[in-house]
């Protein structure tokens, strides 16, 4: 028994005859015939009796076509669950990113893919990279902005834009953000740094631009938002580094700075899972926001 058996039971049981049936089905009388007959041998029961050119239910096919219609009922849900038709998808969609992106990149790409695909439900979760690449794996994300580089075993990567890292350091004054200086790496040795958490892929880049210039960074507090390292930094707590999109178009009591002849970045990417079965759905945002936001 099979679900395209029960489709043709159903239709012979809601039309006047097998004929009509069999013009529903796309299906010749004979072949609608021949399906009934070995349903029934299948169930060992009888589920029609003939009158004339009529076929008239039995008890038994009463009850089936309640199994049935039920069968029909569940099987059209699990394909609307499953659908990977870009027109017809409605399940959840779950984007990760992280918060320094989210505040300060993401606003008017969000925007656009909400005009752009007005049925998605689109969800935004909040992570650093590690969270949002455990996500992608365990499928509880479709997809994720992050920070480069990250192992890419299982994922597919789509490379958006470098962005360049800034050293800021406390002033007495406040200081309107766009200027920036310029500092020795000598100028690094000893002063006391707030950074981000040993655990985050934002420090390792840090981490390995500081060795990159032979520093070795006296961290003295950690903090994960960079919001909160700003104000650290302005109440004179120490030194950071934090990305340059952060700290324009404002007014602070920080100054901005570059090491000579050395630049500190980092690479910012789209990932997705890969599969022999990619959602359709993914696809197209991860293409829409890859052309809203690649450098």
């Amino acid at each position: 028994m099979d679900i395209h058996q029960l489709e043709l039971f159903v239709a012979v049981m809601e039309s006047p005859s097998l004929t009509r049936a069999a013009e529903k089905v796309c299906l010749s009388p004979g072949a609608v015939s021949l399906q009934l007959h070995n349903l029934a041998d299948e169930l060992h029961t009888e589920l029609f009796v003939r009158n004339g050119k009529r076929l008239i239910p039995t008890s038994a096919a009463q009850r089936l076509v309640v199994h049935a219609r039920a069968m029909m009922t569940l099987t059209s849900q699990i394909k609307e669950e499953f659908e990977n038709d870009l027109t017809k998808d409605t399940r959840a969609f779950h984007f990760s990113t992280g918060v320094t992106t989210l505040i300060y990149q993401l606003g008017k790409p969000l925007r656009e893919l909400r005009k752009q695909y007005p049925k998605a439900e689109i969800r935004v979760t909040v992570n650093v990279t590690e969270e949002t690449l455990a996500g992608l794996r365990d499928r509880r994300f479709d997809l994720g902005l992050i920070s480069l580089p990250v192992s890419e075993e299982g994922l597919k990567i789509m490379p958006l834009f470098e962005e360049e890292l800034l050293v800021l350091r406390h002033t007495a004054k406040p200081v309107r953000g766009g200027r920036v200086g310029t500092l020795q790496p000598a100028d690094l040795a000893n002063v006391p740094f707030l950074l981000y958490p040993k655990r985050s892929n934002m420090r390792q880049i840090i981490d390995r631009k500081f060795r990159e210039i032979n520093v070795i960074p006296r961290v003295v507090m950690e903090a994960d938002d960079t919001e909160a390292i700003k104000r650290l930094v302005e109440s004179g707590f120490g030194y950071s580094v934090l990305p340059e999109h952060a700290l324009r178009q404002r007014t602070g009591f920080f100054q901005t700075f570059r090491i000579a002849g050395h630049r500190f970045s980092r690479e910012l990417a789209l990932a997705m899972v890969r599969t022999n079965f990619p959602r359709k759905l993914t696809e197209s945002i991860a293409t829409a926001l890859q052309a809203m936001l690649k450098g």
